[in-house]
């Protein structure tokens, strides 16, 4: 988010945002007390100031089924000022844009949002006793969906969980920068969404501009757009802001030329794909999305690396799953086994959808989980049966993964944070209000909340509980909203001082994830002030929730965007969505298979970063240090790592050492996490007794109570990365579970959950 910041502060005439949800109280930059002025309604609010036209659409939630609040986006953003246009959409528009003077563009998975922030080292734990001003997550940003969603999102204050109780949720998610031409495919993209909204909705209100198409047909004639059946009307009627790249490309520098748009020739070829329809966008059906991800399957040589929020498809015309992304990845299959070739697919999906509630209760969970298992392998046309029914292993050819974390919270109760409380009469959670109110909140409107709640869970559990799903009894204080800054400002003051005065905490880390990475130190050298049962108790586990939407093939070529693997995002007139794909001619020595090969820098570095991070061969990052080359926008380059020794561990994806160095750490991870925590899914459950059985009755994401604090210890410094592997069998002599009325057209909702 970063560079997402650095574009909207370089702005000087147009900014355009397309979003599932957008958080006007999110901070670009962290901790928030160092950068309180990177606050994105703050940033719009500046940019506004200068003259720099804002437009931004937001998918409208469905209220009954989603919590997030377009209401109160639409009402805080428009309060800022008049040069801030937001429009409400009713339909599901899924994707994450960002446009900046027609010059810029941000476009992938991560929406400017709560609960989206994160560094690589995905803490699970925010809670520094004596210095709350590290905090990185405040209010709702500190959250847990898999516990709790968001609940009453105007009331942004609110903490939903307890922090001193609860881990987050970390989050994974793959985004880009890019400008060039591009970028005038991504701005016609937005108008045509814009438009049509302003025709539907607010024709008549003048308070919404129409917008003119931004590409240059003079210099520029031959460009698809020429023949865009509303092109010359919405130039007569629209606001039209410039663009910097056509006259460059098709001719010479116009005499107006202006030097704070650099046109960069890069290497990169580019092309936006999209999901939209009439309903979505005043077009006929595309789907070149779908059309893009079965192209690319069919085109691969060697290797397929995946990462998505899901993975839902089918291998056949029939059933209620139509996009056929699982049929190319069989076909492919299929041929290579039948060439004798080495081929191979690597999917990374969430361990569990992030939908709060039970596998076995909670009909969202257990029906996106059931279709990517008919998906995966069972139900009589998965991917893996179908394979099989060719004669040939599956996963000698495709294997899928999760990623899942653990952290320590520094929160030791009885013999520290008690003590505060009691020396500086204030309750850790009044804290917790008081720095929503510094950070997030305003607490001067009519309509600002008076009073904020805060959700604890007691330790009983209303039924059995597991760290992947669990319904704990909550109970929920309510603490009063400090009326200014200055009152919130003096909570904090008596916190910190009572803190203080009990003992230093400098020698306790508050977060400890970072072993998972390529440290310096160990796990085994954290200290610890409290007792040793706070202790125990203190380490937490939760999944890695991976929010990518990304295909890279033969390290060449990459497709990423907004659309996920399923029919929402895929088949055309579901969800509205946008992708591009990438193909770059700085083409760089490398090895597949064991033999000299030319890879793509751009394809084959991403996937590298990326194996690298999973496996834990990255230094840790922290949100208190300065940005490096990757967290810039385009067009400053990247720094090159192809040099370093972990980079050349992973830079082939068919040798035998790099599948054996991803293969073990998953194999390991996962074992290590399924003595600790127990988390689900896993093997070790095959049906619905085998469920009940299992899980503990801990609190979510807790140790199970059979381990010991030195056998926590011992093992958790072993884990490496967050890469663990799938559970193929979960759930695997439960037939009700992928089959019965849900899976032969007999539900007319099944089609919202896939």
């Amino acid at each position: 988010m970063w560079a997402v910041s650095e574009l909207l502060e370089s702005a000087r005439e147009a900014i355009f945002i397309l979003d599932w949800w957008l958080t006007p109280e999110l901070y670009l930059r962290r901790p928030p007390a160092k950068y309180p002025e990177w606050r994105l309604d703050r940033v719009l609010k500046r940019k506004a100031e200068q003259g720099v036209k804002v437009y931004v659409v937001v998918y409208k939630e469905v209220t009954q089924t989603m919590t997030m609040s377009s209401h109160h986006t639409k009402v805080a953003l428009e309060a800022l000022h008049p040069n801030i246009a937001y429009d409400v959409e009713f339909w599901s528009h899924h994707e994450k844009v960002v446009v900046v003077d027609n010059h810029y563009a941000c476009i992938g998975g991560l929406d400017l949002c709560f609960g989206r922030w994160d560094t690589h080292n995905h803490p699970l734990a925010d809670v520094h006793p004596t210095n709350p001003f590290a905090t990185l997550f405040p209010g709702q940003d500190y959250n847990n969906a898999r516990i709790m969603d968001f609940k009453d999102v105007p009331d942004y204050v609110s903490n939903g969980l307890s922090a001193i109780e609860s881990p987050r949720m970390p989050w994974h998610d793959v985004h880009m920068t890019i400008t060039g031409t591009v970028v005038l495919d991504i701005v016609q993209h937005f108008v045509e969404r814009w438009n049509e909204v302003k025709k539907r909705k607010y024709r008549h209100d003048e308070r919404y501009d129409w917008l003119a198409l931004p590409h240059d047909v003079d210099a520029a004639p031959s460009e698809a757009v020429a023949r865009h059946p509303h092109r010359e009307r919405w130039y007569e009627i629209g606001r039209r802001f410039k663009e910097h790249f056509h006259r460059h490309f098709y001719g010479e520098a116009p005499a107006d030329y202006d030097g704070n748009y650099p046109v960069v020739r890069g290497t990169c070829r580019v092309q936006a794909v999209r999901s939209v329809s009439d309903w979505s966008h005043g077009v006929l059906t595309e789907r070149s999305i779908q059309n893009a991800y079965i192209e690319l399957i069919q085109q691969a040589e060697h290797f397929i690396y995946i990462e998505n929020q899901f993975f839902i498809s089918n291998t056949q015309e029939e059933g209620p799953v139509k996009n056929l992304i699982a049929k190319a990845l069989v076909e492919r299959i299929i041929r290579a086994g039948r060439e004798g070739k080495r081929f191979r697919v690597v999917v990374i999906i969430p361990e569990v959808p992030g939908f709060a509630g039970q596998v076995k209760d909670e009909t969202s969970v257990k029906t996106i989980m059931a279709a990517q298992y008919r998906t995966m392998n069972r139900g009589g046309h998965s991917i893996y049966e179908e394979v099989r029914k060719a004669g040939y292993e599956p996963s000698d050819y495709l294997r899928f993964y999760h990623l899942r974390a653990y952290d320590r919270i520094n929160a030791p109760f009885e013999s520290y944070i008690r003590q505060i409380e009691e020396r500086s009469g204030i309750p850790f959670h009044q804290l917790g209000v008081a720095l929503g109110r510094l950070w997030v909140g305003r607490g001067d409107g009519p309509e600002d909340p008076k009073q904020v709640s805060v959700t604890i869970p007691t330790g009983k559990a209303l039924e059995e509980q597991s760290t992947s799903g669990a319904k704990p009894e909550m109970k929920t204080e309510t603490y009063p909203m400090p009326a200014t800054v200055e009152e919130a400002q003096e909570v904090v003051d008596r916190w910190i001082r009572a803190a203080e005065s009990i003992r230093s905490d400098e020698d306790v880390a508050d977060n400890v994830v970072q072993h998972m990475l390529h440290d310096r130190t160990s796990l085994l050298e954290e200290k610890w002030l409290g007792t040793e049962e706070e202790e125990r108790n203190a380490y937490v586990s939760e999944l890695l929730y991976i929010h990518s939407k990304l295909m890279i093939v033969d390290d060449r070529r990459v497709i990423m965007g907004s659309a996920n693997l399923n029919d929402r995002s895929q088949k055309g007139d579901g969800d509205s969505e946008i992708a591009l794909v990438v193909e770059d001619d700085d083409m760089i020595d490398s090895t597949m298979n064991g033999e000299p090969y030319m890879v793509a820098r751009f394809a084959a570095t991403l996937r590298r970063k990326l194996y690298r991070e999973h496996l834990g061969l990255i230094q840790p990052q922290w949100a208190e240090g300065k940005p490096d080359s990757f967290m810039h926008a385009a067009p400053h380059p990247n720094a090159d790592e192809t040099d370093q020794d972990e980079d050349q561990l992973v830079a082939d994806p068919l040798s035998d050492e790099t599948i054996d160095l991803w293969n073990n750490t998953a194999r390991r991870n996962r074992e290590i996490f399924t003595e600790i925590f127990r988390p689900v899914p896993t093997n070790l459950i095959r049906s619905w007794k085998d469920y009940d059985n299992y899980v503990p009755k801990v609190m979510t994401g807790h140790v199970v109570p059979e381990v010991t604090l030195e056998r926590v210890k011992d093992r958790l410094s072993h884990v490496r990365g967050a890469l663990v592997e799938c559970p193929m069998d979960f759930l695997i002599d439960q037939k009700d579970f992928v089959e019965g009325p849900d899976w032969i057209g007999l539900n007319p909702t099944l089609p919202i959950y896939i």
